[in-house]
């Protein structure tokens, strides 16, 4: 654990609420209190690494030990997914909602129009990206945005990246790229990264731009949220999504198993 971590993991309300589950740390966190520490963190210029976890990223960590070690060594860890916090308050473990990244981001950057903190967004296509900074004109008149920058660079041009993301001045960074080279990324740099608050937002940006549909409200309370995104691209998702769910099915019977079975009767 580095200086940068220890600092945060000593902070009351984030120590108080660390929990574990498939042998991941998360945060039990409301959304409100997810923003007060995002907020806390760009007031006082604390550098702060954001991330959520779905049932996608926990059984990708199982097998991927560098994820594993990019996620778990975050300062903040939300609970994405329906899935994830349906199986955790099955197993004992006790969380006050699900706190999605789209949220998050389009939450912070509701808060940075208010108090006058300055985004940079990195990642997505270029069209995608402008179609995101015209929303925000129209959501959030007084946010000046930092800086932008698509998706689509060589690993040789990260430090060139990172300089122009430091030299903009922003207050907080949401990268737009896949797992696990998002959490590459912000592992990589966390160090060298000047912005108070980064997190990493995958297909957000496609969401907030109009380019991919986000379900129903009722479609996300039931948790189906996968099987409306299958129905938008069967062909490209639906197998990783029968692997995903069925590996996280097996791991999440193993672990009730284990905490509530298992325990009760040795007890």
């Amino acid at each position: 654990m580095t200086m940068h971590d220890a600092a945060w993991a000593q902070h009351p309300l984030l120590a108080s609420r660390r929990r574990e589950f498939l042998d991941a740390p998360i945060h039990a966190l409301t959304m409100a209190e997810t923003l007060a520490v995002a907020d806390e963190a760009m007031a006082a210029h604390r550098p702060l690494h954001h991330v959520v976890v779905n049932v996608a990223k926990l059984v990708n960590m199982r097998k991927n030990a560098e994820l594993r070690d990019d996620v778990i060594t975050a300062d903040l860890i939300n609970v994405d997914g329906k899935g994830v916090l349906w199986g955790a308050r099955l197993c004992g473990v006790k969380l006050p909602e699900r706190v999605t990244g789209v949220d998050v981001m389009i939450n912070v950057l509701a808060l940075c129009a208010r108090k006058g903190y300055r985004p940079f967004l990195l990642g997505a296509e270029q069209h995608v990206l402008d179609a995101v900074e015209s929303q925000l004109a129209i959501d959030h008149p007084s946010l000046v945005i930092a800086g932008k920058r698509n998706g689509y660079f060589k690993a040789e041009e990260e430090p060139e990246i990172v300089h122009a993301i430091n030299a903009s001045g922003a207050d907080c960074l949401f990268v737009a790229m896949p797992t696990p080279r998002k959490e590459r990324f912000l592992k990589r740099y966390r160090d060298d990264l000047k912005p108070s608050f980064v997190m990493g937002v995958g297909g957000s940006f496609d969401v907030y731009g109009g380019k991919v549909a986000r379900a129903p409200r009722l479609v996300q309370a039931l948790g189906m949220e996968w099987l409306f995104r299958v129905a938008q691209e069967p062909r490209r998702l639906w197998r990783r999504y029968y692997d995903t769910n069925t590996a996280y099915a097996w791991l999440l019977c193993r672990e009730f198993w284990h905490r509530r079975i298992r325990g009760n009767a040795t007890s």
